[in-house]
């Protein structure tokens, strides 16, 4: 079966790179799935089972630059066979990034090339703002447009002041409340998703991501599992990403849940995530101002007055704690990007404080 490889999101941006690898009998596909040993790649004839080639792994500086789901590569058939060997891995244009589990100081790209992120949530007991806040940092450090779907949306009595509270929260970002059981809402990730817009669906276990993906195909493709009864928490059915194609001609991401999520970048998801928190510090008298005991803190007079909430403003703290730690065992460049933001960050609170 052939197919317009635009359906996949193929654009210039990749076809500009491609150029060296035609003389070297390779094709363009798309990552669809990634597991241990093996991928699956769509190209324009069909799918083929592929493995990375002996060079690109013995030429990788590390595992971010291996193939993840999402990625555009430049593979090589193997004649007479469904196989082939992925020799090449295009630039990315967006790259979905987290801290890799545990204490190694290691980028891990979740997916990449993906035009909207879809922040699931479910309206039941196991909703967790503070969670939210953290998957929308990194998602607008992705370069990914976010959108918030709270899910479950017929287990909660009152859904419309959750959308409210969240709309507060998430600075622009749209907010959209969806019943992937009842098949209800789920008609607005269609005015996100045109032909070769790349969707993913990032969020925890038991939300329903599956099950929004399986409405949107008219089939049950993805492998699901019912909640929890006594804690409402769901099995990781998803044990690995995968892109599949809508039949309206967009594409999604399905993503396993996961139980750690640390930041790796988030400056720019921070201030977005957390803007209420940073117009205030403009404000503070010092411009170095830590939020703590500093007299004339804007912050602190908001907290005092109750019109900030101290549950958000501990996880705006916590987070940037969390990548001032990074960044000071992250490279000299990485290093130099963050002073260059403080910097401005600083001029902005003396501006603040001239005023």
């Amino acid at each position: 079966m052939t197919r317009d490889l635009a359906q996949l999101g193929w654009s210039p941006f990749f076809s500009s790179q491609f150029g060296r690898f035609q003389a070297e009998d390779c094709q363009p596909g798309r990552i669809a799935i990634q597991q241990k040993t093996h991928y699956v790649v769509v190209t324009a004839s069909g799918e083929l089972r592929a493995h990375i080639a002996g060079k690109l792994r013995f030429t990788a500086g590390s595992n971010i630059d291996l193939p993840v789901v999402g990625d555009w590569v430049a593979v090589r058939k193997h004649r007479q066979e469904d196989r082939g060997s992925i020799v090449a891995v295009l630039s990315r244009r967006t790259k979905f990034s987290r801290k890799v589990a545990g204490r190694e100081d290691e980028e891990q790209i979740m997916a990449s090339n993906v035009d909207v992120v879809f922040l699931v949530n479910a309206l039941d007991e196991t909703f967790n703002l503070r969670r939210l806040e953290r998957y929308h940092v990194l998602a607008v450090e992705s370069g990914a447009l976010p959108v918030v779907l709270l899910n479950k949306a017929d287990l909660c009595d009152r859904p419309a002041d959750f959308l409210q509270e969240i709309q507060q929260l998430t600075g622009s970002s749209a907010v959209h409340l969806t019943s992937a059981k009842r098949d209800t809402g789920l008609e607005i990730l269609q005015t996100y998703l045109g032909v070769g817009i790349t969707g993913a669906l990032l969020g925890p276990s038991g939300v329903g991501k599956s099950t929004i993906i399986n409405r949107l195909l008219g089939m049950e493709k993805l492998k699901t599992s019912e909640v929890r009864d006594y804690d409402s928490k769901g099995r990781h059915t998803t044990s690995h990403r995968e892109l599949v194609l809508l039949p309206t001609g967009g594409l999604l991401i399905d993503t396993p849940g996961m139980r750690e999520l640390q930041l790796w970048e988030g400056q720019e998801g921070v201030g977005e995530t957390f803007g209420d928190i940073e117009e205030l510090a403009e404000s503070c008298r010092f411009r170095d101002c830590r939020h703590d005991t500093e007299p004339g803190c804007a912050v602190l007079r908001a907290l005092e007055e109750g019109t900030l909430d101290p549950a958000r403003f501990a996880s705006y703290a916590k987070l940037q704690r969390e990548l001032e730690h990074q960044m000071r065992r992250s490279s000299p460049t990485a290093q130099a990007k963050q002073k260059a933001r403080v910097k401005a960050l600083t001029s902005a609170h003396k501006r603040g404080s001239k005023r």
